[in-house]
């Protein structure tokens, strides 16, 4: 649905996207995820044409961003991160303005209009002035306009920037529901968003490109095997030396907590077996035994940190 080779973008002597490559199939909810200057609105100017870029190619659909960028334009819906409303407009107005821009067909505007209301729950403030919406009504507007004209592909730029909690969780929702039929590539440093609601994860730092996969794929990491335990009645030196002589073990850290002792241990497969059968053979109490991934946070953490 959407491919990107290449992609690079310079702003004079700056270099702001850096041999970008990836691509987004249908149905899927890519999230772009990256800290702030990474070249996430960049990457996606350049995708809904507001951009050219100095070098690479981009292709939506069969479509090329250099030959065709009305018809690419045609069945993209773009939020950008400053959602772009006439706060003196009626709600209502607003959206019959951006259907006629969008050249729907005069007899299909008010249909259209319903059918986006519906999808964005606005249909309560449709004869409100936009500047005395909240943020999150505004948000949900620039959605519904974003999506007038059934485009096939959704692009938005932090689309849950600025917004209380409750507020997310109900863009957030709306995402999900739209990406059960549309292309959906979003860009956010919202973490918890990314994961609650993205099929797969685009990291970008510095302009380039450092992971891309399903979040569950990213957290394995290196394939590193972590057990997190808590004992009672052991010793530290004794636990930390006795757990290292496992097979397949490479690293033991132990934390005294009063009379808990807290360990993470970490090796390169599965050593879950021979750890439960060593505290059996101790007078050691276990307390907890968990198997743990990486957060998102600290793998982001890891891959964007300088």
């Amino acid at each position: 649905m959407i491919k990107v080779e290449g992609l690079t973008k310079y702003y004079g002597d700056f270099l702001a996207v850096d041999g970008v490559s990836f691509e987004v199939n249908q149905g899927e909810i890519v999230g772009l995820l990256g800290p702030n200057g990474a070249g996430k609105t960049t990457t996606l100017r350049i995708l809904t044409g507001y951009l050219l870029p100095s070098a690479g190619e981009v292709k939506i659909k069969d479509y090329d961003i250099y030959n065709h960028l009305m018809e690419i334009k045609k069945i993209i819906g773009y939020l950008p991160e400053q959602t772009p409303l006439y706060n003196d407009m009626l709600v209502y107005d607003y959206l019959e303005f951006i259907a006629k821009s969008k050249e729907i067909d005069k007899e299909g505007i008010l249909p259209e209009i319903k059918r986006v209301a519906e999808i964005c729950q606005i249909k309560n403030v449709m004869h409100k002035p936009i500047g005395e919406l909240s943020k999150g009504y505004k948000q949900r507007v620039g959605l519904a306009a974003a999506l007038l004209g059934d485009p096939e592909i959704l692009i938005l730029d932090e689309p849950t920037s600025g917004l209380d909690p409750n507020q997310i969780i109900e863009i957030r929702e709306i995402i999900k529901e739209i990406g059960k039929e549309k292309t959906v590539l979003f860009s956010t440093h919202i973490l918890s968003e990314a994961e609650a609601t993205c099929d797969r994860l685009v990291i970008i730092h510095k302009g380039k490109i450092v992971a891309d996969g399903k979040t569950e794929d990213l957290k394995k990491g290196e394939g590193k095997f972590t057990v997190e335990i808590e004992l009672e009645n052991a010793e530290k030196e004794s636990v930390a030396r006795e757990i290292e002589k496992l097979e397949n073990v490479e690293e033991v850290k132990v934390e005294e907590d009063g009379k808990i002792l807290k360990v993470k241990v970490f090796g390169n497969s599965d050593f879950r077996k021979d750890l439960y059968s060593l505290i059996k053979s101790k007078d050691w109490f276990l307390l907890e035994f968990a198997k743990k991934s990486e957060t998102l946070e600290e793998i982001f953490r890891k891959l964007t940190r300088e």
